[in-house]
């Protein structure tokens, strides 16, 4: 038997450094790896984001429009409700660096006016005699930023005594350039506040039916087809119908707000609980459970950054949802009404199109609304893919 008896294995040496270990040792790696190496989740996602040029043109658009709407006073030269009555319907006056040969600045040319009793068409005719130099940093028509900041410094305006409308004036002789800013102001901030409560409830509701099941999911779920199934054009008149007519503006702002994200959550909580219904059976959700996990954290700290990307794309997706959906109410009568100005409103002027053909540019608020809508398109291929950085 001690013949067959193999001898004692030796142990055999080994060369596993035992120190900590410190990536920055790392020789193999060019400078250029070893800042990918060592770069954050959001670092990564930030550079991948940087590559996709469109998207990042247009955030940089968004967030001009944005900072518009925020000094919408300060960059607009009339007030909202300033009316001139001796131009209305005053067609779009440009911009002129040129008079005679020499340099004079930015200057528009005046324009005199007479009535066509033909087509009872209001005409003005330029005047090259009437050379009005615009000011710029300039004191006119003081206002109330935010209605508690007293200011009356304009970043451009026309001189004393005189007018100025880039984009023209509309029926009462306000100024369309100072209406569309003020506008901005309503119709952009009317998707972010409804894309919050939309998606807050439909991560929480499709996130309970999708990790719990059962009769939670099913709830959900008819809940999700009864409000899909109502037609939408009823639904807004009876809407439109039931607010009372002694509501300020404000309110009603605040409640088209409310609304539009209370309908508009469901198709977003259909999406969360599909993935949940996924990504619950995998092996991490079974740990988080074991080790005492609450359901609020097992969803938001591990399940719902799984599909991250997704739902970065969904909200960029909802919210020109919701800016057409609010401009489609007002330019329709159901939404918003005037003082409350926003880009629906501006339109509802362009419904006779008599007026249409006589004076286009009352049109002019419907290239804010398609210019927003592509730029937020844009935006979210870009964070959706950079979201994933390591696709």
């Amino acid at each position: 038997m001690s013949e067959l008896t193999p001898p004692a294995a030796k142990a055999l040496p080994h060369f596993v450094n035992t120190a900590p270990f410190d990536p920055r040792t790392i020789e193999a790696l060019t400078p250029a790896q070893e800042r990918i190496y060592l770069a954050s989740q959001w670092q990564l996602m930030w550079w991948k984001f940087k590559r996709h040029k469109v998207a990042v043109w247009c955030g940089v658009f968004l967030g001009f429009l944005f900072f518009v709407a925020i000094f919408a006073e300060f960059l607009a030269p009339y007030k909202l409700d300033s009316r001139h009555i001796e131009s209305i319907y005053h067609p779009p006056q440009g911009i002129h660096f040129f008079h005679e040969g020499s340099f004079r600045g930015p200057f528009v040319y005046g324009s005199d006016y007479k009535l066509n009793m033909d087509n009872l068409k209001r005409e003005y005719t330029l005047n090259p005699q009437k050379v009005h130099p615009l000011r710029f940093f300039c004191t006119a028509e003081p206002y109330e930023m935010w209605g508690f900041i007293a200011g009356s410094t304009h970043l451009f305006c026309a001189p004393e005594g005189e007018t100025v409308f880039l984009l023209g004036t509309d029926r009462l002789g306000r100024d369309m350039l100072s209406r569309i800013i003020f506008g901005a102001r309503v119709s952009l901030t009317i998707g972010l506040v409804g894309v919050a409560i939309s998606f807050t409830l439909g991560i929480i509701i499709g996130g309970l039916a999708g990790y719990y099941g059962g009769w939670v999911d099913m709830i959900v779920q008819r809940v999700i087809e009864v409000i899909q199934s109502i037609p939408s054009i009823p639904l807004w008149l009876a809407l439109a119908a039931i607010m009372p007519v002694t509501w300020s503006p404000l309110v009603v702002y605040f409640a088209i707000t409310v609304i539009l994200g209370l309908l508009d959550w469901t198709g977003l909580a259909r999406a969360v609980r599909s993935k949940l219904l996924a990504l619950r059976e995998e092996d991490y959700v079974l740990a988080a459970q074991l080790m005492g996990a609450s359901t609020s954290r097992i969803i938001g700290r591990h399940l719902i950054p799984g599909f991250i990307s997704h739902l970065i794309a969904t909200a960029t997706i909802s919210i020109p949802t919701m800016i057409l959906g609010e401009t489609a109410l007002s330019f329709l009568g159901l939404g918003l009404r005037p003082p409350v100005t926003s880009w629906g409103v501006l339109l509802t002027e362009a419904q006779n199109i008599n007026v249409v053909a006589l004076y286009p540019w009352l049109m002019l608020p419907v290239v804010p609304v398609i210019l927003v809508i592509l730029a937020y398109n844009f935006l979210g291929d870009g964070l959706r893919d950079a979201a994933d950085p390591y696709k």
